[in-house]
């Protein structure tokens, strides 16, 4: 129990460093105050343009990585390690505590991004192989919809159902639950605006290669 503890306070402190935020105040600037007001790439890449933005994608994404693949099967002193039914556990924990750093930042006043691109890390190092149905089902939902809203909510549904299928474990199953219903809240301003009609388009990939821009 207690390394549970541990690596989920320590995956915590990690997720809390928000890339935006981090970046944006070397540039002065507080990005939430800025665009959507989200502490996320898209927002960065309006507000202080493309090398800015991959970056803070690369860094959110990293340090979900690092949580699940590095943290949780580090090795810890046997006094501390997790009995062997909750050792299963670690990887959810440090996975949940990684995105929940993210989205509730200590180091920015608990108020972060919408965990996506931390989700994607945090599933390079649970099973890199659940990245390609999210990545595909998030294109297809933005090339049909243009809402990239949309799409990062579906994408973590095909991450629980991937999980469910590939490693139908009670820790990892209840992880992919709990990554839904924390990505779905996270964008519910954006499902208030997609049933309200007033959400915005990114520009549609479309299938035949013509592209429009839409409000």
């Amino acid at each position: 129990m207690i390394e549970l503890f541990i690596k989920g306070a320590v995956s915590y402190l990690l997720g809390s460093i928000v890339g935006s935020l981090l970046i944006g105040h070397l540039h002065g600037i507080d990005i939430r105050t800025t665009g959507s007001g989200n502490a996320g790439a898209t927002n960065a890449l309006r507000a202080l343009g493309k090398r800015v933005a991959l970056t803070v994608l690369i860094l959110d994404i990293a340090k979900g990585w690092v949580a699940t693949g590095f943290l949780a099967p580090w090795a810890v002193p046997q006094f501390l390690a997790a009995a062997p039914g909750l050792a299963a556990w670690v990887k959810p924990v440090c996975a949940l505590g990684v995105m929940l750093g993210h989205v509730y930042p200590i180091w920015y006043g608990f108020r972060g991004g919408k965990g996506v691109a931390t989700l994607l890390g945090v599933v390079l190092g649970i099973d890199a192989w659940l990245i390609v149905p999210m990545i595909l089902v998030w294109l297809v939902t933005v090339i049909l919809t243009g809402f990239v809203s949309l799409g990062s909510i579906l994408a973590s549904i095909a991450l629980a159902a991937g999980l469910a299928l590939s490693h139908p474990t009670a820790p990892l199953v209840t992880f992919g639950i709990l990554a839904v219903l924390l990505v779905t809240f996270t964008h519910r301003a954006n499902i208030a605006r997609l049933r309200a009609g007033s959400e915005s388009r990114a520009m549609r990939l479309w299938l035949l290669g013509t592209r429009r821009r839409e409000s």
